[in-house]
């Protein structure tokens, strides 16, 4: 039995360096030294979108943006730093995530791969927050053994409130938390990919109108603690007074984090709208940076000198 119906191949240009073969490489390295590394996770997102929903939120973002960019994307990494995530042993969650070392390491390696092979501006893009708490030191890293300009665009659902706050996508106010784990924007997306897609992938009946608490083993002692959002900031009096590393289940017991009207408001076409933006404003900073002047120092793979924090 053939796996697929055969069709006409037709010699149309390969945006993702993952399908290329090393002449195609060649090809875009006389066009561009600039690459797009998609970041995404797999972790729970509630009773109601799949583990995936993070990695949506930016690999459809980056592949759109490279054609309008005319630049490469690579392949999209779908583990990410998420072990907040993870629920007790034994009990399933989907989550699966590195440590902060390892993923510190895939980033630095990649990065240091993409170099070696010309590439001088990488371009790495998060559809997970959290990953940022990681990365950050693979990328200095980079940047000071090299010189090689390196970034990371917010593709997620957290950082969109902010930056499309004048698109008119989201109809959820800022205190019910649109962007969050979740919520309208995050499960818009999933449902526009899921049109894509072709399956049943987000079931919006089984959310629940939950909020936000702070954790028992706080408000047990005090009741001065609260929490209003997913931010890592355990709350006391109103205000954010210490960064905490905590769980996601000891401040939301079904994994979403919103207020009543989350994700209830969400449609395909908000989805498409937003991840449309994203890909936009992607574009619109790949063409600014293509302007700066960039030289690159060790090259070489073999000249690594990385050790993970």
């Amino acid at each position: 039995m053939e796996w697929a119906e055969q069709k006409e191949v037709k010699a149309e240009k390969i945006y993702n360096l993952f399908r290329c073969t090393y002449v195609e490489v060649r090809e875009w390295l006389k066009e561009t030294d600039i690459i797009i590394i998609p970041l995404g996770s797999t972790e729970q997102h509630g009773k109601h979108c799949p583990v995936c929903t993070d990695s949506i939120a930016t690999e459809i973002p980056c592949q759109l943006a490279a054609e309008m960019a005319n630049v490469p994307y690579f392949q999209l990494m779908p583990i990410g730093y998420s072990p907040q995530h993870l629920h007790p042993a034994g009990i399933g969650s989907g989550t699966v995530t590195f440590s902060s070392t390892v993923y510190q390491n895939i980033i630095y390696e990649m990065g240091r791969c993409f170099i070696h092979n010309g590439f001088n501006k990488l371009i790495y893009a998060t559809g997970h927050t959290s990953n940022m708490k990681a990365i950050d030191p693979a990328m200095r890293a980079l940047r000071y053994e090299t010189g090689a300009f390196v970034c990371c665009v917010r593709n997620d659902a957290e950082a969109a409130p902010a930056l499309f706050k004048d698109e008119g996508i989201y109809e959820c106010p800022p205190e019910e938390c649109p962007g969050w784990h979740g919520s309208e924007i995050e499960a818009s997306e999933c449902l526009y990919f899921e049109q894509l897609y072709g399956k049943k992938l987000v079931h919006i009946d089984r959310a629940t109108k939950d909020y936000t608490h702070a954790p028992k083993w706080a408000t047990d002692v005090s009741k001065k603690f609260s929490k209003k959002d997913g931010s890592p900031y355990l709350t006391m009096n109103g205000k954010d007074i210490a960064w905490v590393p905590m769980e996601h289940q000891e401040y939301s017991d079904n994994g979403l984090i919103g207020c009543p009207g989350n994700p209830f408001v969400a449609t395909a076409d908000k989805g498409k709208r937003m991840l449309y933006a994203k890909a936009r404003l992607m574009t619109e900073f790949i063409e600014e940076v293509k302007k700066f002047k960039v030289e690159v120092k060790n090259r070489d793979y073999s000249n690594r000198t990385f050790r993970p924090c």
